[in-house]
């Protein structure tokens, strides 16, 4: 049976902005670093990753040793040195073989996941959308997600976020689908992970959505929504210019 050792460091910031003396604005920043070796496969992997308001800007894997922004805009205000984050995770590497020797090699607990499927957007039949399946509250970050439709694997359209940090020390991934809904197709989200004893499968199926108008609080809330994606791109850039301002990175070294 698979086993895992793992070591995770999870750190959080607040920024306050005061833009007057009615409110107050928190803005959070968390900065994930784990890294874990699988057995008997011995397969290691770790990454370091950054988020703003539980929204990732980059993230740096043990295998590509580069910083991968989520968003291209980020990368125009704002830049990362990969090689500190590989530094990161080479620091963990060394810490986890040395707690792996006192624990005599105990296996990390598995925690199982659990798993949503739903549309992007409103469904139209025969019009383009993407199916998003949330997994979350699964440890270690060792994870399988498969697509089927209609019965049969699907490849095709297929893109997965890295992983994210969750609640009590478990991770949270998203894998998103694009196709085009027609009448009597049907879905499944198929997850494997070392928690689970069987595949767990969540059903999706394409029918026919009830008329909603086009009414003013419709339109009011797609607004909401353009404007909460400026908002994001605008906070990072105040987050990141606050934080050169306040000494930029600090330093880390071993256990």
């Amino acid at each position: 049976m698979a086993g895992d050792g793992a070591l995770f460091h999870l750190c959080l910031w607040a920024l306050l902005a005061l833009p007057g003396t009615r409110a107050v604005k928190v803005d959070t920043s968390v900065e994930l670093d784990y890294f874990q070796e699988s057995f008997p496969s011995e397969k290691m992997s770790g990454e370091f990753l950054q988020e703003l308001n539980d929204e990732e800007v980059f993230h740096v894997d043990w295998d590509k040793r580069e910083t991968v922004w989520r968003l291209p805009e980020y990368k125009t205000f704002t830049g990362f040195d990969a090689q500190g984050a590989v530094g990161n995770m080479n620091i963990m590497k060394n810490n986890m073989e040395v707690l792996m020797q006192w624990s005599n090699r105990t296996r990390a607990q598995n925690a199982p996941p659990t798993a949503t499927v739903f549309p992007q957007n409103p469904v139209e039949l025969g019009d383009p959308n993407v199916l998003i399946c949330f997994v979350d509250k699964f440890s270690p970050p060792v994870l399988n997600i498969t697509w089927l439709k209609n019965g049969e694997e699907v490849s095709k359209g297929v893109t997965e976020t890295d992983f994210y940090p969750s609640t009590e020390a478990t991770f949270r991934k998203f894998s998103y689908l694009t196709f085009i809904p027609q009448h009597g197709d049907f879905y499944v989200c198929k997850v494997d992970h070392w928690g689970l004893t069987q595949s767990l499968t969540k059903l999706w199926d394409a029918k026919e959505p009830a008329f909603i108008p086009e009414t003013a609080e419709n339109v009011l809330c797609g607004l909401g929504l353009a404007f909460g994606i400026l908002g994001i791109i605008a906070g990072t850039v105040l987050f990141f210019k606050a934080r050169k301002m306040n000494g930029g990175n600090h330093p880390r070294g071993p256990l």
